[in-house]
């Protein structure tokens, strides 16, 4: 019996009705069926020494089915009370191994019947991999030989993987760290059956709290115990030969992180009160360090109930934050803590402290550094060398510093000064490598660190490898990709004498594989992996990278297709799709620069357009929609404006070229992009009908913020009230597909959001017709749907645009 699922159908052919159909689930034309039914490649895993390799097989999509399971969504998580594993989750279905010098993979023996497969970890020495499996009643304990490739089960089903990843390795290889549901654990409460002895009350403390709408809060005092029992675990040692030993009583654990040399671990509890307003990151918690055999050492963090947070992207909470283990130390914990009360209005010469504390800790914790902007990361490398980073949102400004972890006087050295939206000024990344305790620290070889960096310049895409000397802080280039018809990413240096790397290459119709490069060899290339396309219907379309300007002189860029053999002298006037998202900058330098490579493998997937250039469309992919506010002026003041002048540069461009009927052209947006659709339909006359998917239409119900917007709605209403397509619904005449997932677990992109806009078409005359998936959340992943919704699309850019 096929799945039923309601559609919403508002038609506008001379007159207008309102309506409802019921359909079944429909599939799209042979032309796009084929592109959107394929096999997926397998996922890479490999050893650190890069002797073998993990294939991980899984489906191209879900299936209704999996997603039509029990669900409970309580403080921002979603999981499935019977099996105690998230319900988002995507399984992997098979294992197999592969000598990276061979070609032969060889099939795992041993695995579970239809395996259900996550959570995935190699072990210290890379001999053996863990990984769970879910089955109808819980989660198990599985780990996977790679000498011999036999999988073994090591616990029974009742591991407790609600809160992510249950295990961890000791650092012996033999010993795993294990969540486990208690024994005497109670049922859970059902919310529909128990009446409530009161009603639910919340109260103010009068201070300001700017939270964010956020997704599946707890709602009552059911859904606390609830909560409380989802989370709380055991944890066990258990050896890789299934023995298992009680190492801690139940509690509510969220985060079990072992010192670099395993002598001491680091255990996070939940505490109580919970929050009704806030996810389960921001209750309170508890952080105690014990020694290896479960003695209590020190309480080494206390964190309250954080509901009341200051304004602003850069707002941080008080006390200790960001604390773990120093990568490069046998047991020193690094954290970092406010100096501004966590308050970006405050006017500070620091913004934030970090600091060491070595285990035992019976001495206090030292200063290492403050940082001018807010602290966001460190990468460890020695005793006397690391580097720290520190950010601020409003300039968009980050700096990295190299500093000396042994001596705190020393004088922080600023390495990179730069704003972090200028892509073609990125240093890259610096490499790191792991240590003697499995950690990765940084890659120091006779006084240098290398980057890789991503290499994009207003020329194309030239990914490149760094030698920086750390005592004259300079940078000298060692390798530079040139191709100009593949596109190259540079992975990770596996040996820095004799130059070996791992890259990754892939062109439009060559699907992305691995390779080793020697960069002081020329054209010294080692395949590692041979993936095919399985796109080959489209590997002839024509795609490049267009640049062309906005009116006010902004440089814009876009991905192109064409139909395969369309004849570029004759040029047909063909309809032109355009598929986007916005982007916030705060300078011009940054928003004109583009991230496209044209020899980036083409990839279809039901997030674009581009399945529609086999059904004789043109298609303008990632077109660019900066949305630029310099100095006092944010982004959004100008919103409006920049986003009907970026959609006209585009429409200029494409039809400058002779291939499209201007007439005939429809835009489409996923979330930030659907909301960009409505406002683009509202507010010009540039397009015939446009997709709208899994958007926010009503910006009074985000008051405190959305997307890149810092300012709450009582601040600049007319700027949340202009911005909102909802308040200008009696302004649309253009048809309009909304389509959304029935359980949106994104903040901000409620399904209440396209349902009451919708409500607001019909009521007001626009042509508009609403699609909601069932069981799907903010990204969607059922075969059923995703087919169903490729359908729909179609159908509709056939009426409103192709016909």
């Amino acid at each position: 019996m096929k799945l039923k699922v309601t559609l919403f159908l508002f038609l506008n052919i001379g007159f207008f009705a309102f309506a409802q159909e019921n359909l079944t689930y429909q599939k799209p034309s042979k032309s796009i069926l084929d592109l959107a039914d394929y096999e997926r490649a397998p996922t890479v895993s490999m050893d650190t020494k890069k002797e073998n390799i993990l294939l991980s097989y899984g489906n191209t999509y879900k299936t209704l089915d999996d997603l039509n399971q029990e669900e409970l969504r309580l403080g921002g998580l979603r999981i499935n009370p019977v099996t105690n594993i998230s319900s988002t989750v995507t399984y992997i279905i098979n294992l197999k191994l592969r000598k990276i010098s061979g070609k032969d993979e060889i099939q795992v023996t041993g695995l579970p019947n239809n395996p259900k497969i996550s959570n995935i970890l190699w072990s210290p020495n890379d001999k053996k991999i863990l990984f769970s499996h879910t089955t109808a009643s819980g989660v198990e304990l599985w780990v996977l030989d790679v000498a011999s490739a036999q999988a073994t089960k090591l616990t029974e089903a009742t591991v407790n993987a609600n809160l992510g990843n249950p295990f961890s390795w000791f650092l012996d290889n033999e010993t795993i760290l294990v969540k486990m549901l208690p024994k005497d654990r109670k049922p859970l409460l059902d919310s529909k059956k128990d009446l409530p002895t009161g009603p639910i009350i919340s109260n103010t403390s009068g201070e300001k709290s700017q939270n964010r709408t956020y997704p599946d809060m707890l709602k009552n005092k059911n859904d606390e115990v609830n909560f409380e029992n989802i989370i709380t675990s055991e944890l066990y040692k258990v050896n890789i030969n299934g023995n298992a030993v009680l190492f801690k009583e139940a509690a509510m654990f969220a985060g079990e992180k072992i010192s670099p040399d395993g002598n001491y671990i680091m255990l996070t509890t939940i505490q109580k009160p919970f929050s009704y307003v806030v996810p389960l990151s921001r209750f309170p918690s508890k952080s105690i360090v014990y020694d290896i055999r479960g003695k209590e050492i020190k309480t080494v963090n206390e964190v309250p109930l954080n509901e009341i947070i200051p304004k602003g992207f850069m707002a941080v909470r008080k006390g200790k934050r960001e604390m773990a283990w120093r990568n490069d130390k046998p047991a020193t914990l690094s954290y970092v803590a406010a100096l501004d009360e966590g308050d970006p209005a405050n006017k500070v010469d620091f913004r934030d402290e970090v600091f060491l504390w070595d285990a035992p800790f019976t001495t206090d914790a030292t200063s290492l550094v403050k940082t001018p902007q807010r602290y966001s990361d460190v990468v460890w490398g020695n005793d006397n060398i690391a580097f720290i980073k520190d950010e601020w949102y409003d300039t968009r400004n980050t700096k990295t510093y190299l500093i000396n972890p042994s001596n705190p006087s020393q004088q922080a050295k600023v390495v990179t000064d730069r704003n972090q939206q200028d892509v073609y000024s990125d240093p890259g990344i610096f490499e790191t490598k792991k240590n003697e305790y499995n950690k990765y620290v940084l890659a120091i070889e006779k006084d240098n660190t290398y980057r890789i960096g991503d290499g994009y310049t207003k020329n194309g895409q030239f990914p490149f490898i760094d030698e920086f000397n750390l005592k004259t802080l300079q940078s000298k280039r060692i390798y530079t990709s040139s191709y100009k018809d593949k596109k190259e990413d540079l992975l990770e240096i596996e040996d820095f004498r004799s130059g070996k790397v791992l890259v990754q290459i892939q062109s439009k119709s060559e699907y992305p594989n691995y390779y080793f490069r020697n960069i002081k060899k020329q054209n010294s290339l080692t395949p590692i992996t041979t993936f095919k396309n399985p796109f080959e219907s489209i590997k002839d379309v024509s795609k490049e990278v267009i640049k062309y300007k906005r009116k006010d002189g902004l440089e814009l860029s876009g991905t192109l297709y064409l139909p395969a053999g369309y004849d570029k002298v004759k040029k047909e006037k063909l309809p032109l799709l355009i598929w986007a998202y916005p982007a916030e900058y705060k300078d011009r330098n940054s928003a004109g620069q583009s991230t496209q490579n044209s020899n980036e493998f083409t990839f279809p997937y039901y997030g674009s357009f581009v399945y529609w250039v086999t059904k004789g469309y043109v298609v303008l992919d990632d077109a660019a929609f900066p949305i630029i506010g310099e100095g006092t002026t944010e982004p959004n003041d100008n919103f409006i404006s920049q986003l009907v002048d970026n959609a006209e540069a585009a429409i200029n461009a494409v039809d400058a070229l002779g291939y499209i009927n201007r007439k005939k052209v429809a835009i489409g947006g996923h979330s930030y992009g659907a909301f960009m659709t409505a406002n683009l339909l509202t507010h010009s006359n540039l397009f015939a009908c446009g997709i709208a998917r899994s958007g926010a239409y009503n910006r009074t119900l985000t008051p405190f913020g959305f997307q890149s917007e810092q300012r709450n709605y009582w601040e600049v209403p007319d700027v949340y009230n202009a911005m909102s397509p909802f308040m200008n619904a009696d302004k649309m005449k253009t048809p309009i597909l909304l389509v959304h997932g029935e359980a949106d677990n994104n903040p901000g992109t409620f399904t209440l959001q396209t349902e009451r806009y919708f409500q607001a078409l019909k009521g007001l005359g626009a042509p508009a017709r609403m699609v909601i998936l069932p069981k799907e959340a903010h990204s969607y992943v059922a075969k059923e749907n995703i087919l169903h919704l490729l359908w729909e699309q179609d159908q509709f850019l056939e009426k409103y645009l192709k016909n």
